[in-house]
């Protein structure tokens, strides 16, 4: 746990797959419960670490844009993060990450990407 706890995670996910195997070969059930416990934080850590990361690069690259390039990458990437913030409650913050990334397309609104795109502008704005 002292791993995840100072962001270690790679360290953190090898010592907690080292424990798993442990138990599994020694058959020793004991600890179980606590072992997925702390695997499921470190799951949890990582998928925040993960999350703060994507914020920052395309709130970064949204910020940092004068003549944009069209993006179909950061523009799934910004709607994958936008689609967790939304069942996560956080529409606003959807929102705004989302819309300056799909303001960047000036073409190409028939394709799946941008439909979908702003089908979930759409939700998120109601």
């Amino acid at each position: 746990m002292a791993y995840s706890e100072l962001g270690e995670l790679d360290d953190a996910r090898r010592c907690i797959d080292d424990a798993i195997e442990t138990m599994e070969r020694s058959k020793e059930k004991w600890s179980e419960a606590e072992v997925n416990r702390i695997a499921g934080e470190m799951h949890s850590s990582r998928s925040r670490l993960i999350q703060k990361r994507q914020k920052r690069i395309l709130i970064a690259r949204s910020r940092s844009r004068v003549n944009s390039k069209q993006n179909p990458g950061e523009l799934r990437a910004a709607m994958s993060l936008a689609r967790l913030w939304r069942d996560q409650g956080k529409q606003d913050a959807a929102r705004e990450l989302l819309a300056p990334v799909y303001g960047w397309f000036t073409e190409g609104f028939d394709t799946l990407d941008l439909k979908e795109a702003k089908a979930l502008l759409d939700e998120l704005a109601s």
